[in-house]
């Protein structure tokens, strides 16, 4: 997918929104900087990456900062220059994080996401099941993209022993040059170039005013319900204010697969003179072997039983790089464990939106269990003392300066720190009026985060009113909430 058309962005305009839509192969290759052709990663007694291999530096950039391949450039003073003898690029290692590479696939593969996702956007857009699109992708049946004069329906379903009957009678070699010229001949094809075939020929307006009028004529619930699904899937298609450009449908058929920066799937030196790889390697090797041995057999024109069984084995080792929890049989390492997708290290709590982006540690923030608090109003929280000390820190030592208990910062913070009988008078009343939010995770709407007064009480948990735990989806079960205190008034 793509977010954005251009590398640089215009800071000085004001965004409103941003539009994610599908990659053409076309951007793909815009955004390569080069075909990574062989499924090695780096040569195991020097230790420095293949040459147009998964970690080749003429591709994704140097190991070392300023420095090429062989050697012949070291230092800054040579930034931007390309060697001449090994075609490395003197610049900063970190762009090994940023530069893609990409694999021209040898035939085109489906995109598990829009096939198996819910709803299946392949399956709304052909008006076709998920099951039956299946055996066309794995190569199991034949689908009629043109029928021709064979008299048999669009998009219909053939076995191999029909499909040569029909073409031997209707095909491309036994119809007329007249018919030819005007596309009308049998043709039908299996796996990801009957898909990419089909999607290229939907017209997505007339796709769109069909489904308008049958939600408008269709007297059947059932299907007006299935055309509204349909209608919104191919909405998403078309053209709006903030999405000028139409996202093609064929986009969703994969022929130039993108190599991710190789330090996104880092390859750790261990002790003993072995190394830790990323899950990512093992299946874009698996991709790369199954992707040349298909070329090698194409060019020597290997019987179509041969070539199908290996088209196969590409698609699904593809599936297997975007989600290989979604296959029937997933992709296992040697230790017989699944191995990681690119969906896994997006997806749940561990992923990359949750954990990493989403799961930051907050500077004036608590944990700890809850209690139940029935002596409680609804709108309070007991805090443990401990804690509203630490969390209300700040508070605290400008109110201890103000009254005169201590004269510097640090002379307040040495208060606190020893417990002063003092220091806990004058924390009732910072936290009198000074409302506290909780957050139980996970927050899966508005009211996982509400506001309550605090109330000082002795121990390390906090206290809840039984009966707002409902919005919380809280338990006294061992679960645990999160304190966070506004600073100021705007917070």
């Amino acid at each position: 997918m793509t977010f954005i058309q251009s590398t640089k962005i215009d800071t000085s305009k004001k965004y409103t929104s941003i539009t994610i839509s599908l990659s053409s192969p076309e951007m793909i290759l815009t955004r390569s900087y080069g075909e990574v052709l062989k499924p090695e990663t780096i040569n195991y007694r020097s230790y420095k990456p293949e040459k147009d291999g998964l970690f080749c530096e003429k591709i994704f950039g140097p190991v070392k900062d300023y420095e090429c391949h062989c050697g012949k450039y070291k230092g800054i003073r040579y930034r931007g220059i390309i060697c001449d003898r090994c075609g490395v690029e003197v610049t900063r290692k970190r762009v090994r994080r940023e530069r893609m590479g990409h694999i021209t696939l040898a035939v085109p593969v489906v995109h598990i996401w829009y096939l198996r996702s819910i709803p299946s956007k392949l399956s709304y857009l052909l008006g076709l099941s998920t099951k039956d699109l299946e055996r066309i992708i794995y190569y199991e049946v034949y689908c009629i993209i043109n029928p021709g004069a064979s008299g048999r329906e669009k998009n219909e379903l053939i076995d191999e022993e029909e499909f040569f009957e029909l073409d031997s009678k209707y095909g491309f070699y036994a119809v007329s040059e007249e018919d030819r010229d005007n596309d009308d001949y049998f043709y039908a094809a299996m796996g990801g170039e009957a898909m990419r075939d089909m999607l290229a020929r939907i017209n997505m307006m007339k796709l769109k005013n069909n489904l308008v009028e049958i939600i408008n004529t269709s007297r059947s619930k059932q299907k007006k319900a299935d055309a509204l699904k349909r209608l919104k899937v191919v909405k998403a298609f078309l053209p709006t204010a903030n999405k000028k450009k139409l996202n093609n449908p064929d986009w969703m058929v994969i022929s130039v697969l993108p190599v991710m920066p190789p330090e996104l799937r880092p390859l750790v030196p261990l002790d003993g003179g072995r190394f830790a790889a990323s899950d990512l390697n093992d299946l874009y090797r698996r991709i790369i072997i199954r992707n040349n041995r298909l070329k090698q057999l194409m060019e020597i024109k290997a019987p179509d039983v041969i070539l199908r069984n290996e088209k196969r084995m590409l698609q699904e080792s593809v599936d297997a790089l975007f989600d290989n929890s979604r296959r029937k049989t997933a992709i296992r390492s040697g230790t017989r464990r699944p191995l990681k997708s690119i969906s896994d290290m997006l997806r749940g709590k561990t992923g990359r939106f949750r954990q990493n982006l989403l799961g930051k540690r907050v500077d004036y923030s608590g944990r700890s269990v809850i209690v139940v608090g029935p002596d409680l109003t609804l709108h309070e929280c007991g805090l443990p003392k401990k804690m509203a000390l630490e969390l209300f820190k700040p508070h605290m030592i400008h109110e201890l300066m103000k009254r005169g208990f201590a004269q510097t910062p640090r002379g307040a913070k040495l208060m606190i720190e020893n417990s002063d009988p003092i220091v806990f008078k004058v924390l009732e009343y910072v936290v009198e009026g000074h409302p506290v939010l909780l957050n139980r995770a996970p927050t899966l709407h508005r009211l996982g985060i509400q506001a309550f007064q605090p109330v000082l009480v002795d121990g390390k948990a906090i206290k809840i009113h039984p009966l707002v735990c409902a919005a919380f989806n809280a338990d006294f079960d061992g679960d645990q909430m999160a304190v966070h205190i506004p600073l100021s008034l705007q917070a």
